[in-house]
């Protein structure tokens, strides 16, 4: 598809790339969504995966922040499960729960009654980005994915889980069936994806919000190999890859090693040691973060000055992308982060 002829200089995948840029771009995951009284307004009395399969909610979701903030990127509204619910898994997102699935997977048939995602199983997909991307302009979108150790836990845990037993019980002890189980994901995944940057994203992110679960041997065991069969697909696409998971301190360079461009920080480290672990490999890597999300419940002037250190520990990475350290708390106050984005253009600019 015809791209807009400013898209490949905008800031967010200058920095995403470790090229030099006007100013620090900055995005917040979770920025469309409950923090907002006008997304509360157009979702009333329609259920999460309903709204991720109507392209012109979507469109209006994906583009709010974008309205309201100014911030240098929008994020595709979807959710990780929403390809297995795609590919007809027996799934829903119960409100104040979470993805809830009818039947967990325990074994190979399970695995295997799994279909593989094509194009044809997410037609709202393809028509949300490329109507999203004809409003956006120069302004890139960002397609995500969940990666496979957080998109298994679902599945095999039934739901949300706070130590995932079941999981790693699966992982220890029938390791063929988590390699299958894997292995199928990761392509899901980044089938996902490729649906997603075909239609006209610009980057894409891939979570594994549950991976700090994980020593780090049993990472790069059992996690890391599948999380780079996804983002190697996704990086032929020629597009910028995030990386991003909660807890991940004792693997960012792992998880850089997966296949990453940017590297995402959670908040507990300090954006600077998250720079210096990012490129432990030898491979200096751009980063994205890492603000904690409940300083923007601070006094204002402790949330700026806050930002200001991230921004300068930012700088000393090749490329910085502004975020939080995790999503945008759903009681947030939308007028802290436009504050905050002002702020970190202000600041940053060159």
């Amino acid at each position: 598809m015809d791209r807009h002829p400013e898209l490949s200089s905008s800031v967010l995948l200058r920095a995403a790339r470790g090229e030099p840029a006007s100013h620090t771009p900055v995005w917040f995951m979770r920025q469309a969504g409950r923090s907002l009284p006008e997304y509360r307004k157009v979702r009333e009395g329609i259920g999460m995966l309903d709204s991720c399969m109507r392209p012109d909610l979507v469109t209006e979701i994906t583009l709010q922040p974008v309205r309201r903030y100014g911030v240098d990127a929008a994020v595709f509204y979807s959710d990780i499960v929403l390809p297995l619910k795609a590919v007809g898994v027996d799934l829903d997102i119960k409100p104040g729960v979470g993805p809830v699935v009818a039947r967990p997977v325990r074994t190979l048939a399970d695995v295997e009654a799994i279909a593989d995602l094509t194009p044809e199983h997410v037609p709202f997909v393809t028509e949300s980005v490329r109507l999203l991307v004809a409003e956006l302009g120069a302004t890139p979108l960002i397609g995500f994915a969940g990666a496979p150790f957080t998109v298994a836990s679902y599945l095999v845990e039934g739901g949300p889980s706070k130590d995932h037993a079941r999981t790693k019980a699966l992982m220890f002890g029938a390791p063929d069936v988590w390699d299958a189980l894997m292995r199928k994901i990761a392509g899901i995944a980044a089938d996902y994806l490729e649906v997603q940057v075909a239609a006209g994203a610009s980057a894409v992110q891939l979570f594994d919000s549950w991976a700090g679960a994980l020593t780090r041997a049993d990472y790069e065991a059992f996690v890391l190999p599948y999380s780079r069969t996804a983002l190697e697909r996704a990086g032929r696409l020629g597009v910028p890859r995030i990386h991003f998971g909660v807890g991940t301190g004792e693997i960012l360079d792992l998880m850089g090693a997966a296949g990453a461009d940017v590297v995402g920080v959670d908040w507990r480290v300090p954006l600077a040691e998250g720079v210096r672990r990012a490129g432990a490999d030898g491979t200096r890597r751009a980063v994205q973060g890492n603000l904690d999300p409940t300083l923007v419940f601070a006094p204002t002037e402790v949330m700026l000055e806050r930002a200001r250190g991230v921004l300068d520990a930012g700088a000393t990475a090749p490329g910085h992308i502004f975020n939080l350290g995790h999503g945008v708390i759903p009681s947030t106050d939308p007028d802290q982060l436009a504050r905050l984005t002002d702020f970190v253009h202000e600041q940053s600019t060159h």
